[in-house]
């Protein structure tokens, strides 16, 4: 079949021949692609999660590579496993694909998974395909297995507020992409869009961290093995509204300290460029794909030890203390509340991009 071929003169059944013949089984595979259902092995506990990229919501087809699609697509629901302490072993895929997109985009698609899962151990054991009007839909479910899990609902008055990694790049790739910054399929950069020749060093690393995120996934993992962390959480949807999630779970509340936010460097430096607002972005922006966590403060040394075996940097950002659920920032000992501004879908807007919170 020629790359340029659109997959509506290819067919339901003869597409399906042929991404069949490009999955590989995988350990814990019965039966795999092609029966009408799947059967694996899993551990004792069987983790189950579900995550869908939308077109025109969760991204624009002319500015995500295909190939990039398909590695975030599964990377954001490895991101939910492991931010349980578990072990992702097999993923299906749904696609809902217009009549008209080339199977060379389907390929792309299918080239990021299957890297994507090749490098996390996850075999891809089946899905569905069906017809869409006007959008692409990439719809995948996750299946893990874990043992000691952490959960939202573990978080003790008196526990530090963690997260990993810096915060903001994803955010500021969003913006770089709107306007006109681009990578291509190997996810080096096309385009600078708006943005001078000396920025180009800050753009790849944010426009990477919206379209190719990199959650912590060994780190999250080993925390199955070590009694360290209270409550978890993966930062999907913005710092300041996956806490309050976490506050509700646990139920407490909690603050933060403005000083000891990561702000991504580069989130930084393109902000700068443009007159814009790191910190809120780090706040407030979403789909950074680190770990978000409740520990005790004797425990912290210890978590640094597990989190440099991975190379994963560790940030106390706040603390966790009594009361209804709720977020303030601390500013030496004046508290100012924080109304949460992250991701909404059913807003009407995206409010993590409004300035930062109130008093």
């Amino acid at each position: 079949m020629e790359p340029q071929t659109p997959v509506g003169e290819i067919g339901e059944r003869a597409l399906i021949r042929h991404l069949r013949s490009r999955i590989p089984s995988g350990p814990g595979v019965i039966v795999g692609v092609g029966d009408d259902a799947a059967a694996v092995e899993t551990g004792p506990l069987t983790l189950v999660t579900s995550d869908t990229l939308v077109e025109g919501i969760h991204f624009r087809r002319e500015w995500s590579p295909p190939r990039l699609l398909g590695r975030k697509a599964l990377s954001v629901n490895l991101s939910d496993v492991a931010a349980m302490a578990g072990l992702a072993r097999y993923a299906t895929v749904s696609l809902c694909l217009p009549p008209d997109i080339p199977l060379a985009f389907v390929d792309g698609l299918y080239d990021g998974l299957l890297e994507r899962a090749a490098e996390t151990g996850v075999s891809l054991v089946g899905g569905n395909l069906s017809a869409s009007e006007d959008r692409v839909v990439v719809d995948m479910t996750v299946l893990g297995q874990g043992d000691h899990l952490v959960r939202r609902t573990g978080g003790l008055a008196g526990d530090l507020v963690v997260v990993t990694g810096t915060l903001g790049a994803a955010a500021a790739g969003l913006r770089a992409l709107e306007k006109g910054a681009r990578l291509d399929g190997d996810g080096d950069l096309s385009n600078r869009g708006a943005w001078p020749a000396d920025a180009a060093d800050g753009l790849v690393p944010c426009l990477r961290a919206q379209l190719d995120p990199s959650p912590p996934l060994a780190f999250g993992r080993a925390l199955a093995e070590q009694d360290i962390v209270h409550a978890a959480m993966d930062l999907s949807d913005g710092l300041s509204g996956d806490l309050l999630s976490l506050c509700e779970e646990s139920e407490l509340s909690a603050w933060i300290e403005p000083e000891w936010l990561p702000v991504d460097p580069c989130a930084a430096a393109l902000e700068k460029e443009t007159g814009g607002d790191a910190f809120s972005l780090a706040l407030h922006g979403g789909e950074d794909y680190q770990m978000l966590m409740a520990v005790p403060p004797e425990r912290v040394d210890a978590l640094r030890e597990v989190a440099g075996v991975w190379s994963v940097t560790l940030s106390v950002v706040g603390q966790f203390a009594p009361g209804a659920p709720g977020l303030s920032l601390r500013f030496g000992e004046a508290m100012r509340k924080l109304r949460p501004k992250s991701h909404d879908h059913f807003a009407g807007r995206e409010r993590r991009r409004e300035p930062a919170p109130e008093a």
